[in-house]
């Protein structure tokens, strides 16, 4: 009878324990995880990881267990709505950081709306990302009818060229940063022999072709590094040296691997810094380095201070809410209010009404040799760009 009534006791015991255990709160991540553009999705994934194992103590003193998930879009728009259904059925997930592509987080974004699944974008940068006036939509970078134009001034004005090839990738990303940038060169007067898309990954034949025969000064290419790198490698093997000028598509290690010697003289535009303009953010890399084998790079800088803001965003709404689990709708609403003015790697952070930030840097790099005599990227110059609070 006194071995029973032990057993008795010591089952109620573990059941009041699981009474008390803490309630789950994810933050999901979203990005290409595999495929062309991984190198830069696996970065917002991984920094996006560890502010999330940086802020578990604050969740727990709090009696909530925080938790990270991450899924693979591939860059694919079909793939990224797939997983926005998945995270909008999974009630514990109250926001997410992503996504890389333009194209993908337009379509993911509307199918968590009604959901109020709120997003904080590290990269996307095409304006209808925010102009769609999704309350649950925003991002900290800048937008591409910024970036554009910053590549354009720099070609025209730094570079000296007067006609210049435009060409884009097909994707919103690669033909709004495109569009952007051939506007604004053409309210300089720079003459744009060639305006056009292409959807080519490996042989660039025939647009080289042309681009013998019209002879510009530069070319100005909207696309991501995997179809960049291999273009430009056979451009400077057909001679051609004109400097190519693109966006933060370019922004990854790998560009440099796949164009090999063409490498030389790429220009892009990054809404992404380079490790080397944010001192603060050293030790993050050193920390990543040690857990991923990887540099952190600039999309890892941005992922951890979307990361960050979702956080903050997360744990101002549960305050509000008495410390209780506050619901997504209010999450999505303590997120567009953000005003983070300290702790961040990027510098201060609000939103204006559509989920813009106010004020963001962009940075314009140039593959050239470095001190060893390796092509690498170097800091050609940095633009704030200021967007109205609306």
């Amino acid at each position: 009878m006194k071995k029973l009534g032990l057993s008795i006791l010591t089952l109620g015991a573990l059941s009041m324990g699981g009474a008390h255990a803490a309630t789950v709160i994810k933050i999901a991540s979203m990005s290409p995880l595999s495929g062309g553009s991984s190198d830069l999705g696996l970065q917002i994934r991984n920094a996006t990881e560890l502010a999330i194992k940086d802020n578990k103590a604050a969740f727990k003193a709090l009696g909530f267990d925080l938790q990270f998930v991450a899924y693979d879009d591939q860059g694919d728009p079909t793939t990224g709505t797939a997983n926005a259904r998945r995270i909008a059925a999974d009630n514990s997930i109250l926001a997410m950081v992503g996504t890389l592509n333009s194209g993908v987080v337009i379509p993911s974004s509307e199918v968590l709306a009604p959901s109020h699944v709120a997003i904080v974008s590290p990269a996307n940068t095409n304006p209808k990302v925010t102009d769609r006036g999704l309350a649950n939509m925003n991002r900290i970078c800048a937008r591409d009818d910024s970036q554009g134009p910053a590549g354009a001034d720099f070609l025209v004005n730094t570079l000296k060229a007067k006609k210049v090839y435009v060409l884009n990738d097909k994707t919103p990303y690669g033909q709004g940063l495109a569009d952007a940038a051939e506007a604004f060169m053409k309210t300089k007067g720079t003459t744009i022999v060639a305006s056009e898309g292409t959807e080519e990954k490996s042989d660039f034949s025939s647009i080289i072709t042309k681009i013998q025969a019209l002879r510009p000064d530069a070319i100005y290419f909207g696309g991501l590094y995997g179809q960049v790198g291999p273009f430009a490698k056979q451009l400077r093997e057909k001679g051609i040296t004109i400097p190519v000028m693109g966006g933060d598509g370019y922004d990854s290690p790998d560009l440099l691997t796949l164009a090999g010697a063409g490498a030389k003289d790429i220009y892009f535009t990054t809404v992404a810094p380079p490790l080397n303009a944010v001192p603060t953010a050293r030790v993050l890399a050193s920390r990543y380095k040690a857990a991923y084998k990887k540099e952190l790079a600039g999309f890892g800088i941005m992922g951890y201070d979307s990361a960050k803001v979702v956080i903050t965003g997360v744990l101002n709404a549960i305050k509000a809410n008495g410390n209780k689990l506050p619901t997504r709708t209010q999450v999505e609403t303590a997120i567009r209010k953000t005003n983070i003015t300290t702790g961040l790697l990027t510098g201060a952070i609000d939103f204006n009404s559509i989920g813009d930030r106010t004020s963001a840097k962009m940075y314009i790099i140039q593959v050239k040799n470095d001190a060893s005599n390796k092509l690498d990227f170097s800091t050609a110059g940095t633009v704030t760009v200021k967007v109205n609070k609306q």
